[in-house]
């Protein structure tokens, strides 16, 4: 597969749809979309799909702009479809993906049909090594990228999105052929629903500057692990370290200073908690899905919603 790339460097501005037209049908795919209205169009590890029934009687009663610059599959976005919204994260794979739903739909529905047309281990081994020549990738428009991004997490293991550490994806394909891989309905929703967003790539802190007094601030940062099994998943080729945990703590207080509403998510564990103290701490139990021991798969896990606010009413943080 590594030739087949390399052979290519002298075609490297062909199109994705250029890239897979030879590969041949089949009819591996059977399984119809269900077009889930205003629903997340990528599945993502960690994310809050689960989770946000419970989170509904803790959102703030009214906001002004909202605001999630760790964006993930985006599913607290999609719930709260707030009338504008500053979308970030430092996965620039995943933000052009977002762009592209939001400006070209129709092209992105088109490559994932095409994809699903074809769908085979030997496909889906050609389109996730395409980006181990990073001169092909970098020609690619950003309605090519986000058919591969969502093909690869339709198809991939248990919808895991990770990379290595030169940022490669290097997920194996999933147990079954048999994948909805092109949500036309789904994917031209979203795009409704992201018509009045802002969506950049940056650093959390970079993202949330902007914000301003009765804005509602989401926060679901990677958590930080609760052993050393925990974090077995990469999102982007750097990591999240405690340094980073504490660098978030201190934009929350300034946007606690500015007046803003704040919600974080994250794991359950001493140093989180105490690192928080000052903060409304509540308590949430959930099924680990997916952990790299199977012995420790389908356990409950403790995670924590932490707060600067109740109902509409900012809370002055506690002396820590």
């Amino acid at each position: 597969m590594g030739d087949i790339l390399n052979n290519m460097e002298k075609e490297i501005k062909k199109s994705f749809m250029e890239f897979i037209k030879d590969f041949p049908e089949t009819k591996n795919v059977k399984k119809e979309a269900n077009g889930e209205e205003g629903s997340p169009f990528l599945q993502w590890v960690g994310g809050k799909r689960g989770l946000i029934e419970n989170y509904k009687s803790y959102f703030p009663k009214s906001f002004n702009q909202y605001f999630e610059p760790f964006l993930g599959g985006g599913a607290m976005f999609f719930k709260l479809k707030p009338d504008k919204a500053y979308l970030g994260d430092n996965n620039l794979e995943l933000i052009r993906t977002f762009k592209a739903v939001k400006e070209k739909p129709d092209e992105v529905v088109f490559l994932l049909s095409e994809l699903r047309k074809r769908h085979s281990k030997e496909l889906y081994l050609f389109i996730r090594n395409l980006d181990r020549n990073e001169n092909i990738i970098k020609e690619f428009e950003d309605f090519e990228i986000a058919a591969r991004m969502i093909y690869l997490n339709q198809t991939g293991f248990n919808g895991i999105y990770r990379v290595n550490k030169k940022g490669q994806f290097n997920v194996p394909i999933g147990s079954s052929l048999n994948r909805t891989i092109c949500d036309s309905n789904r994917i031209k929703q979203a795009s409704n629903i992201l018509k009045n967003t802002t969506i950049a790539c940056s650093d959390f802190s970079e993202a949330i500057k902007i914000a301003s007094e009765g804005d509602f601030v989401y926060l679901d940062p990677p958590y930080s692990p609760i052993s050393k099994y925990s974090d077995f998943t990469r999102y982007t080729k750097e990591k999240f370290y405690e340094k980073d945990q504490k660098r978030l703590k201190e934009s929350i207080d300034e946007l606690t200073k500015k007046k803003c509403f704040v919600m974080l998510s994250n794991s359950d564990c001493d140093f989180i908690r105490k690192l928080y103290s000052g903060y409304k701490i509540i308590e949430f139990s959930k099924k680990r899905l997916l952990s790299s021991k199977s012995s420790q798969r389908n356990q409950e896990i403790g995670e924590l919603l932490i707060l600067n606010y109740e109902g509409d009413t900012l809370l002055e943080p506690k002396e820590q």
